[in-house]
């Protein structure tokens, strides 16, 4: 009987490995094809698709960087940037008010600010737009600054807010002992206590921030204000017989994000594990 569990419990590891060995082909190749296909010319790329480069030139790159790639870079580092800023420190003020000051209609008001996750963008892109063109603000980085930083503020804010509650009310008392008011409480105290929650909300932020693609192609037509989802489209539209340069642009595009992840997997598990998890 022993063992045959430990048979079992042999093939049940060898089905796990086989099934993660699948999963990381599945998606590690795709972005091996796309990095190795951008050191091609066209000819080698309809010829075989999946051979290895003959001449590893940065040409393509160069060429993708020169076509736009990278104004489009610029626009994404300062839309990524200043949302992720705005989104977080307007989301941990709400939480704070929220789980530590006594207000009144304190549940509706979380009831009202949570509801804003159930509500799709793409249901308000009509009124979006015209609002927008009405203030004069579309087509300008401020439309997508007030954009990401609205739609994500709900999510951000239900983060940090589960993360608060568990927070002792001590500190808070002995803050105000001390003299702190509201501001110093929050900033110097709390905050700091909610360091893995806010590194996790941050690294979420800049995730969905950098490959949001409907609100950046709809809200812009320029392109001095188009981030890199709808810049690429331009590039693949202006140059769609270059395939190894659009590749090329795909890279620089996705490489930021890919060691964004590799290297803040880690704390964007954490934080949510201390904060929903608890």
């Amino acid at each position: 009987m022993v063992s045959r569990l430990s048979f079992m419990g042999v093939i049940a590891r060898v089905f796990m490995w086989a099934f993660l060995l699948g999963l990381v082909v599945v998606v590690v190749y795709p972005l091996l094809w796309m990095v190795l296909n951008g050191f091609k010319t066209n000819a080698e790329l309809f010829s075989d698709p999946f051979a290895l480069p003959v001449d590893w030139s940065f040409d393509n790159y160069r060429k993708a960087w020169n076509r736009g790639v990278g104004d489009y870079l610029t626009t994404s580092v300062l839309v990524t940037a200043t949302s992720t800023v705005a989104t977080v420190f307007v989301s941990a003020w709400a939480a704070y008010g929220l789980t530590r000051v006594d207000i009144p209609l304190n549940k509706a008001i979380t009831a009202l600010i949570l509801g804003g996750l159930m509500l799709a963008p793409t249901v308000a892109l009509v009124p979006l737009v015209k609002m927008f063109q009405a203030m004069g603000l579309y087509n300008s980085f401020w439309a997508l600054l007030i954009l990401y930083t609205a739609f994500r503020i709900p999510f951000t804010t239900f983060l940090i807010r589960a993360y608060m509650i568990d927070l002792p009310r001590e500190v808070d008392e002995a803050a105000e002992v001390d003299g702190a008011g509201r501001w110093t409480a929050f900033w110097r105290i709390i905050l700091p206590m909610c360091k893995p929650i806010i590194t996790s909300t941050v690294l979420l932020q800049i995730l969905f921030t950098w490959n949001e693609y409907l609100f950046a192609m709809v809200f812009t037509s320029g392109s001095g204000v188009q981030t890199l989802p709808v810049g690429l489209t331009s590039l693949m539209s202006k140059h769609g017989t270059e395939f190894p340069v659009v590749f090329a642009g795909m890279v620089i595009a996705a490489v930021p994000v890919v060691l964004l992840f590799v290297f803040g997997q880690r704390y964007i598990v954490k934080g949510l594990a201390d904060g929903i998890g608890k």
